[in-house]
């Protein structure tokens, strides 16, 4: 039974692999799958993931900005409060109070002259 030659065999040791006149096409078939899955994910990242990656991105930096500039707003606020208290109206908070107001309430207008308006769209 045993005529001396090699029997072909699989990955494992285990018989029924590749005939040895296959050559490297048999071995090479799983290594092209890989790179075919690599690609394709590859492909999937750059196409979908990575633009809603960035906008999300975007949009985290922005709260954060945005948290920290209504931080800074209201810090800013109590120590002009304080100093005008302090300084210039001492026992007399109602005008510490009035100038603030009133030169926040300018800046406001000033800022909404300046807005862009949007054209109505067409119904």
């Amino acid at each position: 039974m045993d005529s001396g030659a090699a029997q072909p065999t699989g990955p494992r040791g285990i018989g029924g692999g590749a005939p040895a006149s296959a050559g490297l096409a048999g071995i090479e078939w799983p290594k092209k799958a890989a790179d075919t899955v690599e690609m394709v994910v590859d492909a999937l990242h750059d196409k979908a993931i990575r633009p809603v990656a960035l906008v999300v991105r975007a949009m985290v930096f922005g709260l954060v900005i945005a948290a920290l500039a209504v931080l800074v707003t209201v810090l800013v606020s109590v120590a002009v409060l304080r100093i005008l208290d302090t300084y210039a109206f001492p026992n007399h908070n109602w005008a510490s109070y009035t100038l603030l107001g009133g030169l926040l309430t300018l800046s406001g207008l000033g800022a909404w002259s300046r807005r862009s308006v949007r054209p109505r769209s067409a119904q």
